[in-house]
This record gives C-alpha cells, structure tokens and sequence, in this order.
C-alpha cells in the first residue's frame, strides 16, 4: 500500500538541469540541483540541525518539580491564606513559640487538635482548618530560609500527619465534598466556573497529594519509622477499607462524573495527578520490573521497548549512548586493516547487541512454506517432523528452536486454554490478592467508561486540538474569578493554561502506560482488555493527532514562570514580572514533562499495535508514517528508538518507493530496532497481512477477554458446575436448622399438606 503523503515520496529531481555535455548517462545535475536534492532528502529523512536532548527518563520528575505542577500560579496568593488561617489557629494553641522549635510529642498534641476542630458544621471553620493542615504539608515556609528546607519539613510534615490519621480524615472529607450537590448544582448554573467553585476540593486534594508524593519517595536516609510507615500507607492504599472502595476506583468515579458534565468544578488536574500517584504507590512495590528483568536472558540485552516490562536503562544502553539515531555509525566496526590500532584499543562485538528470539508461531510459519515447498503439504503445528525435508531445513528449525522463547504471556495464554477446556479436573484457580488484581477487580465493570473520560481529557488538553462547544472545560481550577484586564496578567495566564495542559497529557499519559505495563505482567487478558477498550474508543489516531504538530517546538515549549514555582515562591519576594521575563521563560534546553509525555504516548502506541495487524493497518490508514518521522527531528535516543518501531512495523505495507525514498530511515531501522530471526519487516509477504483477517482478529480477542473476565470473576453461587449430592439416605440424613416455633405448626402442617391429601398409588407406582 503506498503513502500518498509520505514526504519525500515522490520522484527525484528530472535532469533538465544538465550542464549540456551529451545524453544518456553522460549527464550530470547542476550544483544548484544537487543541493536542491539534498535539502529535500534531509528533510525527507527528517535530519534538521538540532541539539541532542540530555534527557534521563523516569517513573517521574524531580521531587521538586512534581510538587511544583500541583499548584497552578493562579493559587499563589492561597500561599499566604494557608499561611494566616496556621498562624491563627497555631497562636490560640501554643503561646510564644514556632512550629519548628516543638518536641515531636507537643507537634503530634497540635495535630490531634487540628484533627479535632475539623468535626465542625460549619464549612467556613472547616475550611480555615484544612488550610492550616494543608500549610504544615507545604512545609510551613514561613519558618524556613531556603527552598531544601521547604521540602525537607513537608516530608517531615507529611509523615507526622498521616501517623495522626490525617489521610483518612481527609479521606472523609471528600467523600463529603464529592456528594455536594449543592456545590453541583451551583457550578452547573454559572456560565463560567473559575477556581473560586473548587476551593474546599482543591484544599482536600493538596493535602493528600502532598501526603502521597512525600511518603512514596524513598530514601537512604528514612527511619524505620517512616519505612513501616510507607508500606502501612501502600497497604491502606491497596485494599478498601471499612467497607469503602479503594481509594484509586474513588478518583476514577471524580473523573467519569467531570466528563459526563455532572460535576464541572472539580479539580481535574490535581484529581489525575494524585491518582496517577496513587496507582504509582499501589504497583511499583510489587516485584520491581528491573528485578523481574534481570531474571530473564532475553530481557537483560534487549532495548527498552521489545517487551512490556522494559526500563529506561537498557534502551539507553543499547543505543550505546548516541542520542542521534539517524546520524550514528554502523554498529560493525571496520575491519582491523582499516583501523590500525593496537590490540588493547580494538574491542570487536561479540555479535548482535541483542540476544536473538524466536516465537513458537515463527516456527511453525516457517516449516509451513518449507512443507509446502519441498512435499507438497503441512503438518500443522507440529515443528518435531521434519521427514522429507532437505538438510539445511533441519539445521534452520534447529537453530530456530535453539532461540525460541515463550513469553509470559504465552504460558498464561495457554493456561486460560487449558482451563476453559477441563474447569472441572483442574479445579479451580487460585489468584493472589496482589495490589494489581485487586485494582482491576475494581475496575473490571466500570473500565470502558474510565478509558473514555481519560481519552476525553486528553483529547480536551492536546495542543492540536480546537475548541469546540461540546467539549469538556479543563481549566476550571485554572482561572481567576476576575479576567486578566492587563497585557501582561493575558500573558501570566496564557503561560498558566499552556502549562496546566501540558501537566495534564503528563499525567494521563504516564497513568495509562503504567496500567498497560502492571496489567500485562498481572495477566495478559488484563492488559488486553484495557488495550482492546482504548482502540475501541480511538486511542491510536488521537495519539497520531497529538503528534500531528510540531513536535520539537512542543518539547522546547517554555510555559513556566520559574521565580513562581513552588517552593521557590514561598521564599523569596516575588519580583516584578515584565513582559521579558515571561517570554523568556527558564534557562532549560528542552521541558521536561513534554519529553517525558511524548516518550510515554509512544511506548503507549507501541503497547497497542504490538502484534496486531489491524491495529498496525490503523497506523497506515491514518497515515501516521510522515506525522512519526517529523518526530525524527528531536535528537533523543529513546523517543527515536520508540518511533523507529513504530515505522519497523508497517514498513512492509507502505510500498517499495515509500522504502526507496527513506533509506536512510530504513539503515537506522536495520541498526538500532530489535528484529527476530526470520524477520521480514521490510517486504510485503507476511502471512499474517490479510486483510479479510483484521475483524475476526479482534472478534477473537475479544472473545477470549470475555471468557477469562467471566470465568475468573462472574462466580454466580448456583453454578452448573457445582456438586449435586444424589444419595437418597445422605440427603435424608441431613441436619436442617429449623425455626423455633417450628413445633407448634408442625402438626397442622401435617394435617394440611399429608393426611388431608388424597394419594393415589397406582398412579404414583406407574410413573416411577
């Protein structure tokens, strides 16, 4: 299938431009020609000059920098209020001395009165009380002289609160806040809601941001204390408690009922923040993904993204440190003749940089087209028969097999199998209550509308995106009460918007790859059925849709106003901002979060389309080949490396000029993508690339998802499955529990329903 719009694509430059020397292959372009060519090839193969990204990638930011993106700059000047309403209250209580110059015991007896005067009706007093709550988290800035100090006494801060039941009084709070419907209703009836309707949500869910990102950061340095105290808090995180839903499914609800318009005024952003926390803290404890790595041979050499529980390390290292794919020498070096250099210097590869795999379906595709070719007929999914074949077929297979390797996702298939054939002989499962099944218990029923509301956001804050009346406000805790009226509170604000979106696709984005990522290695129709419900509600061409744009310009977009950020803010003076200052922004070479939010969008893409053809059909329909090689231009090793994949897998359906006119994309697929043995990702004669194939392939999956989901979860207690005693003795023999005034109807039951019934035996004697 050929690109229409494939840059580059068409055909070169005519010769007309000939110096006149003769015809035929005599001729030669022009100077000017030439250069002409050579722009247009630099540009097909997306080579512009740019500097390479010194980016580490990571679960997430710096401490700093990931409390920072709670707060909008809007809420500055709540700083102070959170501030006043402390010293208030801290003043009544204590006479005299500061909140640092307290023993640890006097601290935890202020706490517990905090704790206390939140039990009040009124919500003005409540309100003043979890801003002083919410000052301590901030680390009560007013006594501390520099920014390190700020965090030091948040952390600090943050564990004292949750050992004096802070977490759960908040906890309660919201669900108090969520059920306002008179908050509801009120937003629902303005024509436009700023930050003004959100203030007591916004006040809760900074505390308990805060509390989750203080506790969940591990250090060398943390007391015993503060250790049994973290895995107390994953714990309480993990598991529902008093009866209640787990903490996570209570912020997926906050955000089905924003999408559906039920409640606008919610805090979207810090909502989506604290539950990607949240699910962070609830699945990174269980088997680190680097450990589980290094059990796996294959997995140990491979580049980040060939299996779903990759690490950021390893794609690094395999790139060998080059952050320009395209630009970077063949991995072969030359022969020694071409270089000579003493013994000690030359250091040859061994082999490939990856360890070579093979799928047990390779195999049997490939002894497939050698039966047919050799004898005329197959064998189906036996690879043990080779009778009839030529030697050099047996030494393949026997190579094939030598590298074959079964994933986890293979044994769990064809667990599933064995067990929907014989649910009987086998019994019956046994899942563990991990953190991970627990959450997807809780989600199973509710998913699809929880992948589409994230969709829906995301949708809502990409920069390519117009506005439209039908789609959803995400700036509600964004804006003032009163609009900007200077040109320089209109640019302020345009800083903070931009800002506010970015930190919004960071966060969808990196939620939904460490659910794909936890589900896949939980169980592989776990991760199928969030993947299968995120096509289904057209994940893949809005990911396409995002990266429709100039990708490099987002990635060195500077929305940030840096003397605004938090903790700086609450220790210096705000200087005065000039229109200088916020067009020049920070000192940074590129933004953080955007790298970090384009990189998870592709593993995202790369999670969805791995080993499906109609989804891979899907990059090609919507023509995703020229949108992925703009993205080329951004000089990081790991976002080309993601990209490359991506191209690697639809090259065969994208025509032999599309490959003629981007060899040079092709040579850095060949270097730096992973490929199987018999791998024939460039040319057009897959098996698998009918496609009559793409619907039934996705009827099938789906099937089998619904199958596990009703084996494993749907338990009615009437199975047709379960034992049935046909003793007549035994089941006489049985103790029944009757009631108490069973004897004094006994006898007028006997009289109604035995003496007084007629029986006619011969009847009865002739039907059995």
């Amino acid at each position: 299938m050929e690109d229409p719009v494939a840059p580059g694509s068409g055909s070169q430059p005519s010769n007309g431009n000939s110096n006149g020397n003769g015809g035929g292959k005599g001729k030669q372009v022009s100077p000017k020609g030439r250069e002409a060519f050579r722009s247009q090839r630099r540009e097909s193969e997306g080579s512009v000059d740019c500097p390479t990204l010194e980016f580490e990638y990571g679960d997430a930011d710096g401490h700093a920098a990931e409390l920072s993106e709670l707060y909008s700059y809007t809420e500055n000047l709540e700083f102070t209020t959170n501030r006043r309403c402390f010293e208030e209250d801290f003043k009544t209580q204590v006479q005299g001395r500061e909140w640092l110059e307290l023993e640890e015991d006097a601290q935890k007896t202020y706490v517990m009165g905090l704790l206390d005067r939140l039990e009040v009706v009124s919500r003005e007093r409540r309100l003043k009380v979890a801003r002083a709550v919410l000052y301590l988290a901030q680390g009560t800035f007013g006594e501390c002289d520099s920014e390190v100090d700020v965090l030091h006494w948040s952390r600090y801060n943050c564990f004292l609160l949750y050992q004096m039941g802070t977490f759960s009084a908040f906890l309660e709070l919201l669900h108090m806040e969520i059920d306002n419907s008179q908050a509801c209703s009120s937003a629902l009836r303005k024509p436009a809601i700023s930050i003004a309707d959100s203030t007591e949500l916004r006040v809760l869910l900074s505390v308990m941001y805060l509390m989750v990102e203080n506790i969940r950061l591990e250090r060398e340095t943390d007391s015993c204390t503060w250790r049994t105290a973290r895995e107390t808090f994953r714990t309480e995180l993990s598991f529902s408690m008093h009866n209640e839903e787990p903490f996570a499914l209570l912020l997926f609800s906050m955000v089905t009922k924003f999408c559906s318009g039920l409640a606008p005024h919610f805090p979207i952003k810090k909502v989506l923040l604290l539950l990607w926390k949240v699910i962070m803290q609830l699945l990174t404890k269980q088997d680190s993904l680097d450990i589980y790595n290094e059990r796996d041979l294959f997995k140990t050499e491979e580049p980040a993204t060939e299996e779903e529980e990759e690490s950021a390390g390893d794609g690094e290292r395999t790139l060998d440190g080059e952050l320009d794919l395209l630009e970077q020498d063949p991995l072969v070096p030359p022969p020694p003749s071409q270089a000579p250099l003493s013994a000690e210097h030359v250091a040859f590869p061994k082999g490939l940089p990856w360890a070579p795999k093979v799928r047990q379906k390779d195999i049997e595709h490939f002894l497939e087209l050698s039966r047919n070719k050799f004898i005329g007929f197959t064998l189906g999914q036996d690879t043990d028969t080779l009778v009839g074949l030529p030697r050099p077929i047996h030494e393949s297979v026997k190579t094939l097999k030598q590298h074959k390797y079964i994933s986890i996702a293979d044994v769990q298939i064809k667990n599933e199998e064995e067990l929907e054939k014989c649910p009987m002989s086998l019994g019956e499962e046994v899942v563990p209550e991990t953190p991970c099944e627990i959450l997807y218990q809780g989600m199973l029923y509710s998913l699809p509308q929880y992948m589409i509301a994230l969709l829906k956001i995301l949708l809502a804050a990409a920069p390519t995106s117009k506005a439209k009346t039908d789609s959803i406000n995400i700036l509600a805790d964004v804006l003032p009460e009163e609009m900007p009226i200077t040109v320089l509170q209109s640019m302020k604000l345009g800083i903070d918007v931009n800002r506010h979106k970015e930190i919004i696709v960071k966060s969808i984005s990196a939620l939904l790859l460490l659910l794909l990522k936890h589900f896949k290695l939980n169980h592989i129709y776990q991760f199928e059925y969030v993947s299968q419900h995120l096509v289904f509600a057209n994940c893949i061409p809005l990911i396409l849709k995002f990266f429709n744009q100039n990708i490099l310009s987002y990635i060195t977009a500077k929305n940030s106003i840096s003397v605004l950020d938090y903790p700086c803010c609450t220790i210096q003076d705000l200087p005065e901002l000039t229109t200088e200052s916020l067009e020049a922004g920070d000192n940074n070479q590129f933004c953080w979060r955007n790298l970090f939010s384009c990189i998870n969008l592709l593993r995202l893409l790369n999670k969805l389309t791995k080993w499906k053809h109609s989804r891979t059909m899907m990059l090609v329909v919507f023509k995703s080949a020229p949108i992925l090689k703009r993205a080329l231009k951004v000089k990081q090793a790991m976002l080309q490396l993601y990209v490359l994949k991506l191209l690697k897998i639809q090259t065969k359906y994208l025509g032999r000029q599309w490959r003629k006119s981007n060899m040079k994309t092709m040579s850095a697929i060949y270097q730096k993508v992973r490929h199987r043995m018999n791998d024939d990702w460039a040319y057009g004669n897959d098996i698998d690339a009918r496609p009559w194939d793409f619907q039934a392939e996705e009827c099938t999956l789906r099937a089998n998802i619904e199958a596990f989901n009703s084996r494993r979860y749907d338990r009615p207690q009437d199975s047709e499955f379960s034992p049935v005693d046909n003793c007549l003795q035994s089941v006489l023999g049985q103790r029944l529990d009757l009631p108490e005034d069973f004897h004094y109807s006994y006898e007028i039951w006997l009289e109604r329903e035995v003496f007084s019934q007629p029986i006619c035996w011969e009847e009865l004697l002739q039907n059995h």
